[in-house]
């Protein structure tokens, strides 16, 4: 609990997957990427429910043997084309609200970012807790944007109008990027159908790269592996 107010961690992990076919079921380690999400919500010790969203039969099985809830989202929320924020509404109207939730702390944590810690899930719920409306996970921009071109007709030009792209590395303006590592945010944000994860006043947890890679293809989880090896080691 958080202020009196209930913290409930979601996990959305739907069937589909291009990429990387049943990508939600890919192990890491040995351990699938769900089950990784379920563990890291388990240590954190303010969160008082852990919800799996999906609309599979076994990734709810997986989710229920490694201690979630389960929310069966409706097929026309697990399409390819679907947005994660309408999962997350529907589960908030069926199975939140009536449940007396109110205006809980939601933390959602998706399964393709596996190497996030608890200590990084509890500075966001800490983060919220202190003021703002959400908080997401950033870190340093693998390209600064001081060094990005675009190409128009074949000509190149700066991608940030009066960009110096041959600075040093060092005298390049700080760059963050987003993260999948976590969110978390308050459900009455939700409430306004115009309003995304991320609205209000938005605050920011940086992490370091090691632990923000988001796996979204088969080279993705070989690098993963290998910095979890490194970690363990």
């Amino acid at each position: 609990m958080i202020a009196s107010r209930p913290v409930v961690a979601i996990i959305p992990a739907r069937g589909g997957s291009k990429g990387i076919p049943r990508k939600n079921l890919a192990r890491l380690g040995g351990v699938t990427l769900l089950e990784r999400a379920i563990a890291v919500a388990r240590e954190v010790p303010a969160v008082d429910r852990i919800v799996v969203s999906t609309d599979d039969a076994e990734i709810a099985r997986v989710a229920r043997a490694a201690g979630a809830e389960i929310h069966e989202r409706p097929p026309r929320l697990a399409t390819d084309a679907s947005k994660v924020i309408e999962a997350i509404r529907h589960l908030c109207d069926t199975l939140l609200d009536p449940s007396g939730a109110g205006n809980a702390l939601l933390v959602l944590l998706e399964p393709t970012c596996p190497l996030r810690t608890a200590l990084d899930v509890a500075r966001c719920v800490e983060t919220l807790a202190a003021g703002g409306d959400a908080v997401a996970t950033f870190t340093a921009a693998a390209t600064n944007p001081w060094r990005a071109w675009r190409i128009t007709d074949g000509r190149p030009e700066h991608f940030v109008a009066g960009a110096n792209p041959w600075l040093p590395r060092q005298q390049l303006p700080p760059a963050y990027e987003l993260t999948g590592a976590a969110y978390a945010f308050w459900r009455d944000n939700l409430r306004d159908p115009r309003n995304e994860v991320l609205c209000g006043d938005v605050r920011a947890v940086i992490l370091p790269p090691e632990r923000s890679l988001d796996i979204d293809t088969v080279r993705d989880l070989h690098v993963a592996e290998a910095l979890l090896k490194e970690s363990n080691r």
